[in-house]
């Protein structure tokens, strides 16, 4: 197995911007102790300030699979849910990777 990447593209509902930040940090700090999540990161669109990429990588696509149908999830991100207006989610299996340079 090897590893996976999420990208979910989600838009907040207006005015929601902070709330939503600050409950997905909530909630990737929990999600991110959980077995097989590797690393999470939130992205903010540098032309639209609503529009966000949470991108995830988990160490195969069981442990993201399980996590996906887990209560735990649900209760985690019900907030997120109703702060935002869309939310699409895609899954990738990660090919290569060139080390992080600063």
């Amino acid at each position: 197995m090897s590893t996976v990447r999420t990208v979910l593209a989600m838009r907040t509902r207006p005015g929601c911007e902070e709330r939503f930040e600050a409950e997905w940090l909530a909630a990737a700090e929990q999600i991110g102790t959980l077995d097989g999540c590797l690393r999470q990161d939130l992205v903010r669109d540098a032309d639209d300030p609503r529009t966000y990429l949470v991108i995830s990588d988990w160490a195969d696509r069981d442990r993201l699979d399980a996590f996906g149908r887990s209560e735990q999830r649900d209760h985690l991100l019900r907030i997120i849910r109703e702060l935002r207006e869309s939310a699409e989610r895609h899954t990738y299996q990660v090919l290569h990777s060139v080390g992080e340079k600063r």
